[in-house]
């Protein structure tokens, strides 16, 4: 274990221990993949301007959002059915995000219930994602379910309308598990796969692709919490959450799962933030592997940067400890980097601190 020393580390590691439905399953991406490989490409596109002989003997990490206090800006993004990782699933990667003083948020299709996620988690963070489902009692029951729970936020998707393109093949969610969350309208779920007759067709019985902002309208209104929308990549639609009541957004293009040849979040990141930041909370996920990605991502706005695949490999190596494991390489890196770039606080990061590589070709 002690070898493994970077995300990448254990991603190779953990395809030599889950069944290969699972590893299939939460590496693919949409159509040609070229989004799921644009993520990760766009960073290394951006150069860092660090600023030296500034006293950096004492980094702060320390942020706050929506009244929670996190020890760093960085949490976990909304992965379902993390069981297939690793037998403890969501419980053991919501424990270990408590442990590194950050965030949790439980997808609406994991494989544990939000309730059993609340009680053995109960000193961590917690936030809840879900659909605006056909059935808009069933989306009412959730969220008071999380309300109950102590969820201190609602995630609502808003870019899986229906869902996308998958050329994976031979996934099946194992017989032993279930969609804790839905138990009550799944009852065949044991023949769920990932393929047009599998999974995209039980979203078409459950997600409702005739949502309109008129239904954020109303979800915003239904619960006390606050509400962001996961799944927003234009300035246009970043404003019209702003004005339907939303609390926040989350710059996503599904981890690349959802709709090939969309752009890379981090290359729509700036103008979002340039269009809303001012006015409400922005938060980030998709390609991010490294604490210096992270760090790029809040030069660039992000108030909260999430991570996805990367806990997932971490889970699937060594359940809590695997995840507990690359939180701390990623929280360390951020911590190296804002030492190298002169960032004392995260709210030092400036957007000057982080440019694209075409810059240097156009400065005189």
């Amino acid at each position: 274990m002690h070898q493994l020393t970077c995300v990448a580390d254990y991603e190779k590691k953990c395809q030599s221990l889950i069944e290969k439905s699972a590893l299939d399953y939460f590496k693919s991406g949409s159509g040609e993949e070229e989004t799921l490989k644009r993520n990760k490409d766009a960073f290394k596109k951006l150069r860092i301007r660090p600023r030296v002989l500034i006293n950096v003997s004492k980094v702060n990490l320390n942020v706050e959002i929506f009244g929670s206090k996190l020890e760093w800006p960085v949490g976990v993004s909304p992965t379902a059915m993390q069981k297939m990782a690793h037998p403890d699933g969501e419980v053991a990667s919501a424990r270990a995000a408590g442990k590194a003083g950050s965030l949790f948020i439980l997808s609406s299709l994991s494989t544990t219930s939000l309730e059993e996620v609340a009680e053995k988690a109960p000193d961590t963070i917690k936030w809840f994602h879900s659909h605006l489902f056909k059935d808009r009692e069933m989306t009412e029951n959730l969220v008071i379910r999380a309300e109950k729970a102590g969820y201190k936020a609602i995630v609502f998707t808003v870019d899986q309308p229906v869902f996308g393109i998958r050329k994976t093949c031979d996934f099946k969610l194992p017989s032993h598990l279930s969609l804790a969350n839905l138990v009550c309208i799944e009852s065949e779920n044991n023949n769920i796969s990932d393929t047009s007759s599998g999974i995209a067709n039980h979203s078409l019985e459950i997600f409702n692709a005739s949502i309109t902002w008129k239904d954020v309208e109303w979800f915003t209104q239904f619960t006390k919490l606050p509400v962001l929308l996961k799944g927003v990549l234009t300035r246009e639609d970043a404003i019209l959450a702003l004005n339907h009541g939303v609390k926040g957004i989350i710059v996503s293009n599904h981890g690349g799962r959802q709709f090939d040849g969309v752009p890379s979040s981090i290359e729509v990141l700036p103008e979002i933030v340039e269009a809303v930041g001012k006015d409400m909370f922005v938060a980030f996920d998709s390609g991010v592997y490294q604490g210096v990605d992270a760090f790029k991502a809040l030069a660039l706005g992000a108030k909260l940067v999430l991570l996805g695949r990367a806990v997932l490999w971490g889970l699937g190596v060594d359940g809590q400890k695997g995840v507990e494991d690359i939180l701390a390489i990623v929280k360390n890196e951020l911590n190296v980097s804002m030492s190298l770039a002169g960032c004392t606080e995260v709210n030092k990061i400036g957007n000057k601190t982080v440019v694209h590589e075409n810059y240097f070709s156009t400065c005189k």
